[in-house]
């Protein structure tokens, strides 16, 4: 492959062939290319974007690089679901066993949290035991047995995405759509799935913070599943305050437990219930999400949901009775309130300071290689829109690192702003983007 006349070709604003991107691909991933010409053409890319068609073709590139897992043995369909990221964002922990209890598959690969925003590993492996680190017979034998299993993304899962991203976040073409859709969608596509749910979040505390960026993501990773023979959904939801009250992995996974009991905080929960009906309409247990809705309370109500989390936790080596016994989860040695001011009303809790903050805390990593604190975190006990006095706690800070608490609770403060006029809470769903034949 001519290297420099393929970064020539895309600088000039040409489309690539499906046979150049393949070749690409492959020879990047073997080392056969060296980085400085790989980068070159991502930033071409950046700057000169990709078609419908050339984003599938560098998708399937990536997924072929690596393993693609097969569940064809077992019967039901397989529906799994991508957050783009946000802060507080525990809906895997919920929307996993409630649609497995509903009656799809939901093979859940995810990663670590990087940033401001948690990570889906994190979270799990806060529990006692918990490890995601299963082989492929292991991750079939747990599906098969629970309906759901969360594993860990190994390198045997679209290996060419590694060595780009890497590339990326160091050349500034990480703000890419065409780039975005290839990552999410060939290590999403190698689980073997039939069908993809995607919340694609936007607002401060979001990769996208602009809708009309979301929106652009969300139509173009829609249609890249598509083009691979899935159905695929995206919701585009808000993210300019914290989900859910919770922001710390042990204590998201004590919120999500709360959720799968029915007695989760009502925007998580509201979430929740509308990404699995969408799951369950793509697995076809359904033909309308009014009838999907019932069906994901039915769950919650009864307790299967929350059975079938417990039962994925034990085969995956975790203890079930933290999900009881909450004393068995870390706990953080010290707790701080920030309080409200003045009176009025909560107007604003600027999602990313939130997040920055917790990470300040030891719940997140600036760096991939950092080590997480479980224990620690942020509880809100007041979100926008509801009313606070004088003193009134506004928030609970979780820590155990003295020398950082100063530090985060001035940027909590600081992102906190109340109104003395009521406010309303911003909606949850702001768009949806279908699979056409749904719409």
């Amino acid at each position: 492959m001519d290297a420099p006349e393929l970064i020539r070709k895309k600088r000039d604003g040409f489309d690539l062939t499906r046979g150049e991107i393949f070749s690409f691909i492959e020879g990047f991933t073997r080392g056969e290319i060296p980085d400085y010409q790989a980068s070159a053409l991502l930033m071409a890319i950046f700057f000169r974007g990709m078609d419908r068609r050339e984003t599938a073709d560098l998708t399937e590139a990536m997924l072929r690089s690596g393993r693609v897992l097969d569940f064809s043995a077992l019967p039901q369909a397989k529906v799994d679901k991508h957050s783009t990221g946000g802060v507080g964002d525990k809906t895997s922990l919920i929307i996993a066993p409630a649609a497995a209890a509903a009656g799809v598959l939901v093979p859940m690969i995810s990663g670590r949290g990087l940033g401001h925003t948690g990570g889906t590993l994190d979270k799990l492996e806060a529990i006692p035991g918990f490890s995601p680190r299963l082989s492929f017979q292991d991750f079939h034998r747990v599906l098969g047995k629970c309906g759901l299993a969360f594993g860990a993304a190994t390198e045997e899962f679209a290996p060419a995405d590694r060595k780009i991203y890497a590339l990326r976040d160091v050349t500034a073409t990480v703000e890419s759509i065409p780039l975005i859709t290839a990552s999410i969608m060939s290590k999403k596509l190698a689980e073997g799935i039939d069908g993809l749910v995607l919340d694609v979040k936007t607002g401060t505390g979001a990769f996208m913070q602009k809708v009309e960026n979301a929106r652009a993501l969300a139509s173009s990773l829609v249609s890249t599943g598509i083009a691979h023979g899935k159905r695929v959904h995206a919701l585009i939801t808000d993210m300019t305050q914290p989900l859910g009250n919770a922001v710390g992995n042990a204590l998201e996974v004590i919120e999500s437990v709360e959720t799968l009991k029915g007695r989760g905080p009502r925007d998580l929960s509201d979430l929740c219930r509308e990404l699995t009906a969408h799951m369950l309409l793509l697995g076809r247990v359904t033909d309308s999400l009014d009838d999907a809705r019932s069906k994901y309370d039915s769950v919650i109500a009864g307790g299967r949901a929350f059975e079938r989390f417990s039962n994925v936790v034990a085969e995956q080596g975790g203890n079930p009775r933290s999900l009881e016994d909450y004393s068995l989860l870390p706990q953080a040695r010290h707790e701080d309130a920030v309080v409200a001011p003045k009176d009025g009303f909560i107007s604003g809790l600027e999602a990313r300071a939130m997040g920055v903050a917790s990470m300040i805390l030891g719940a997140g990593r600036e760096r991939s290689d950092a080590i997480i604190d479980p224990a620690v975190g942020l509880v809100f006990e007041k979100k926008i829109g509801d009313e606070v006095q004088a003193g009134e706690r506004v928030c609970v800070v979780y820590s155990n690192d003295s020398s950082r608490l100063a530090q985060a609770l001035d940027m909590i403060r600081g992102a906190i702003t109340i109104s003395a006029e009521p406010v309303s809470p911003p909606p949850l769903v702001l768009e949806r983007v279908l699979d056409t034949q749904d719409q």
